[in-house]
């Protein structure tokens, strides 16, 4: 078995964390358990590009389960969970190719080796595999039947090669799962991304102008989380309708250039480039504060920053200090990579546990289904969003009403009347 992580020692630990996730993941757990005695993913090989942490094994696991040969690579460099993916490797016999701060050759080294299984199905969280498949990896087409992406980045470059007519198998966007965006997005990104800010500058939220790019799922989550710890957040929009939707939420709303002279923290959750610009830079106050929580770090303008950083130094462990011609100082956490997995754990494992079984029951779909494809992005089949978000609630131990037979007549009649 080939794998490539940093500490095989580091087994021991992992396994610990991964079993504490596992407790909150009742429906992956469920899943799992139908899965091992039905093995529908039997003599499927599927390799994944996904955020090496707990609550990825937990899904690892499941796919293993239901019969699947699996490789996982990193989706990101700063993603990794070095003991989770040690314990992968020695406790569930994975090939594993991730480690935590890998360069950038690297990086692509382990997609390759994740890819040298010759997968039948791709998973991803920001459409690295496809596009490596596409551009890099062609021969490798004729045996993909399909894939599932994770993340709005992701699905953002997909549709945009489906548009194209270059996209050469099908895609599940999990992402658009109303059991992952209305949850993993909102509160999963909420947390996670104040978790990420306060690990790395221990800085006091309350009181301060908190700047929220992008007003989507994980934008309003932020937002929210950011106003619950006290801060006065600010929104930037180039949506209208999602800008006026934040007003009415109690946010104030302002362009960049005008909320980059007051903001004291600024985080990206946009999806697109270049948000954060050299001119907004320039006009930060001294010692401002720029994460981001989107998935790639093109969000933000590094190399602009960097050509008016006068001097620079790691101040603190995922703080990076630039020092500007003008003598301000401003400080980039984690290289400006998710800053939720870069300096913490990523989402909680109870909301992950819906996004993974998206992504499970996905699979599964597509195996089923694989002459019924078209090159295309799909949606999650609506049967497997509300079965999955009907066993979140079982787990949750609540229980809801269901329509009378009198109801279900009057909502499918265009006849009754007042």
């Amino acid at each position: 078995m080939n794998y490539d992580v940093k500490d095989i020692k580091l087994a021991k630990d992992g396994l610990l964390r991964i079993e504490w996730a596992n407790q909150s993941m009742q429906v992956l757990n469920s899943i799992r358990t139908r899965f091992a005695k039905e093995k529908p993913l039997k003599g499927t090989r599927i390799a994944a590009c996904l955020h090496v942490t707990t609550e990825t094994a937990s899904l690892m696991q499941t796919l293993k389960a239901g019969g699947a040969n699996i490789t996982l690579c990193a989706s990101n460099p700063l993603s990794t969970q070095d003991d989770v993916a040690a314990s992968l490797v020695k406790n569930d016999k994975i090939s594993v190719f991730a480690i935590k701060g890998e360069d950038h050759k690297t990086y692509y080294k382990h997609i390759h080796s994740a890819l040298d299984i010759k997968p039948h199905h791709t998973m991803d969280d920001g459409a690295d595999l496809v596009s490596t498949i596409h551009s890099e990896r062609s021969e490798l087409i004729e045996n993909v039947r399909g894939g599932t992406e994770e993340t709005t980045t992701g699905i953002i470059r997909l549709k945009s090669m489906a548009a194209n007519g270059v996209l050469k198998y099908p895609i599940i966007a999990v992402n658009d799962a109303k059991t992952k965006h209305f949850f993993d997005n909102r509160y999963g990104t909420g947390q996670s991304t104040m978790d990420g800010i306060i690990r790395a500058t221990n800085r006091l939220i309350a009181g301060s102008n908190f700047v929220v790019c992008g007003y989507g799922w994980c934008g309003r989550g932020l937002a929210l989380r950011a106003r619950g710890m006290g801060a006065n957040v600010i929104v930037t929009e180039v949506d209208p309708t999602v800008a006026l939707e934040a007003v009415m939420d109690g946010f104030s709303v302002m362009p960049i250039r005008q909320a980059a002279k007051i903001g004291d923290f600024f985080c990206t959750v946009t999806g697109n480039i270049n948000v954060i610009r050299k001119e907004h830079f320039k006009i930060m106050k001294d010692g401002a504060i720029v994460a981001n929580s989107g998935h790639f770090n093109v969000e933000l303008d590094l190399s602009g920053l960097e050509s008016i950083t006068k001097s620079s130094r790691i101040i603190r462990p995922f703080v990076k200090e630039h020092v500007l011609e003008a003598g301000q100082r401003i400080n980039v956490l984690g290289d400006g990579r998710l800053i939720n997995l870069a300096s913490a754990e990523g989402h909680p494992s109870s909301v992950m546990d819906m996004s993974f079984a998206n992504q499970s029951l996905s699979i599964e779909y597509m195996v089923k289904n694989k002459i019924k494809l078209e090159n295309q992005v799909y949606p999650v089949p609506e049967e497997i969003d509300k079965a999955i978000a009907k066993e979140k609630l079982t787990s949750m131990k609540i229980k809801i009403d269901t329509l009378t037979p009198e109801q279900k007549k009057y909502l499918a009649s265009w006849s009754i009347g007042t």
